[in-house]
């Protein structure tokens, strides 16, 4: 054999073993803040520390031009769409709950009746859920199939669905915050319930957090990027006459409402920093050849958010805290797994709007909207107009109709839905109607059709989807809240961090469907198996 022919079969013997190599991290974490506004880096970034979410963007890659590309914009199809690289007419997740036209019920976006509970929660019902309703495989289903199921997957959260979502059907396990303080879970993970995490439930560490109270964090003067403590814009749950005023005595609201009181405070999140340290220690993640992957989900921004509006002192304070607790969890996991084995990526499930009422105030003519007021009215002008009542429900802006009804009258059902649409193009509030016709033969130039089209089922969204005008929301008259295909609900965070990640800025606009398949070419494992394949380039450089 001449010196040519064993250049040549060295040469592909080496290509060979060099593909064969596959680089992958040791742990994978994925980070969601549920309802994190982009601008709360900018406006809050110069109070946070040098160790939480600063060390993530001046040593990682941030996008700050993130959006979701599809409506509803809420907590259940944001996580699926983060960790599945589609929509919800792909992957099914169609809200927090929906309800469905041909059966006339409403069905919660995890809930499974075939399981049993585990971890001992406040009611069995908190227990009766599973991932049976996602449609599409995530990229956490994904990885544990490229180890051949060595590779373990968990996933944490205060809610069942940020912590079952992202997890897949493939999980080891997916934990959530019962009423009662316990971290729970169900049968679908395995009849076996881990006595570790009985004995983490067993030390009830949330009395700490009851017993020290909610105070700020800094002193009052602190703050100047919120509103006063006491404003006209919030409420909050955890005090007897809903006022949120600091500071919150914690142990009067637990003696009234026990643990449940927590989720009203930012120390679920603390909670969650602890329960997963000690699930990485208990389930040795990140310690062998096959990559693992956590998910975290934080809530408690959401659920102060929505009470007390972006603008407040509770919600300031809230995102102090939670870069300690980023910081934490960076500082944890340089130390067990390796500052360089470990990728992190961070963004959220959906943006939030500012309160209309506070808009108000200062000149911007909106308002808010109340749910149970349109559906009555459109029942009203069905019987006005038809003498009938062929109004099912209106949920999620989603008008739904009786269509038997319809039919048994004789009426042309088309005819019906451009009636009530054109109705209901009349009332303040409202930009324009989308019949299921049009939402079906969306316009790719229509830029609120097709993020309809993208969260859209037909067999289980209404007839009409109602398109508010901007800044305009169905809530009430305090707090926030989102679901819109605005910027203001769209737009969200997202940075990578970690293992072979690039240090950078990004201003392009980019989808929050790219985030998945981007991780899926990093660590060489097949897509999720509905999305479209749109990746962030600039994370696979090195």
């Amino acid at each position: 054999m001449n010196i040519k022919k064993i250049t040549v079969l060295l040469l592909l013997n080496f290509t060979l073993y060099s593909y064969a190599q596959i680089e992958r991290p040791k742990l994978i974490v994925g980070i969601v803040v549920d309802q994190m506004r982009m601008e709360y880096l900018y406006r809050f970034g110069p109070y946070f520390s040098k160790n939480g979410f600063n060390r993530l963007i001046d040593k990682g890659y941030l996008y700050t031009n993130m959006h979701y590309n599809y409506v509803p914009t809420h907590t259940a199809p944001g996580h699926a769409s983060v960790y599945t690289g589609t929509t919800p007419v792909n992957h099914g997740i169609l809200g927090n709950s929906w309800y469905i036209r041909n059966s006339k019920t409403k069905i919660y976006c995890t809930e499974d009746s075939t399981v049993t509970p585990q971890g001992n929660p406040e009611k069995p019902e908190e227990g009766l859920m599973s991932p049976k309703n996602l449609q599409s495989t995530t990229i956490t289903d994904e990885l544990r199939l490229a180890t051949n199921f060595r590779g373990k997957v968990f996933g944490i959260s205060m809610k069942d669905r940020g912590a079952i979502l992202p997890a897949g059907h493939f999980a080891n396990r997916a934990y959530w915050l019962s009423n009662n303080g316990n971290f729970i879970s169900s049968s679908f993970y395995g009849k076996d319930f881990p006595q570790w995490v009985n004995s983490f439930n067993n030390e009830k560490i949330y009395m700490k957090y009851i017993n020290e109270g909610w105070k700020l964090l800094k002193d009052q003067t602190f703050y100047q990027e919120s509103l006063p403590d006491e404003n006209p814009y919030e409420i909050l749950s955890i005090n007897k006459d809903n006022k949120a005023i600091f500071p919150y005595n914690l142990k009067s609201a637990y003696e009234k409402d026990g643990a449940k009181v927590l989720k009203s405070t930012p120390f679920t999140n603390n909670m969650i920093v602890d329960f997963a340290k000690e699930l990485i220690q208990k389930e040795n993640l990140g310690q062998d050849n096959d990559t693992d992957f956590l998910t975290l989900s934080f809530s408690a921004t959401d659920v102060i958010s929505h009470q007390t509006s972006p603008r407040s002192i509770e919600t300031e304070d809230t995102y102090l805290r939670l870069d300690l607790l980023i910081a934490d969890i960076l500082s944890y996991l340089d130390t067990k797994v390796g500052k360089e084995n470990y990728l992190l990526f961070l963004t959220a499930d959906h943006s939030g709007a500012e309160n209309p009422l506070y808009l108000h105030d200062k000149g911007y003519e909106v308002f808010s909207l109340k749910r149970k007021e349109i559906e009555q009215k459109l029942k009203d002008f069905s019987v006005k107009t038809y003498g009938n009542d062929f109004i099912s429900t209106y949920y999620n802006q989603n008008v739904y109709f009786d269509e038997e009804a319809i039919k048994k009258d004789g009426i042309n059902k088309e005819d019906v839905f451009e009636t009530f649409a054109d109705y209901i193009e009349t009332f303040p509030g409202v930009k324009r109607t989308y019949t299921e016709k049009q939402i079906l033969n969306a316009s790719a130039t229509d830029e609120h059709g097709s993020m309809i089209f993208r969260g859209y089922d037909k067999t289980q969204n209404g007839q009409i989807y109602v398109l508010l005008d901007p800044a305009y929301m169905e809530y009430m008259i305090q707090g926030t809240s989102h679901g819109s295909s605005y910027t203001y609900d769209t737009h969200v965070p997202a940075i990578f961090y970690g293992w072979k990640i690039p240090h950078g800025i990004n201003h392009n606009k980019k989808y929050i469907t790219e985030i998945a398949p981007t991780i899926s070419q990093k660590i060489s494992i097949t897509f999720p198996n509905s999305t479209s394949a749109q990746i962030l380039s600039e994370i696979l450089e090195k």
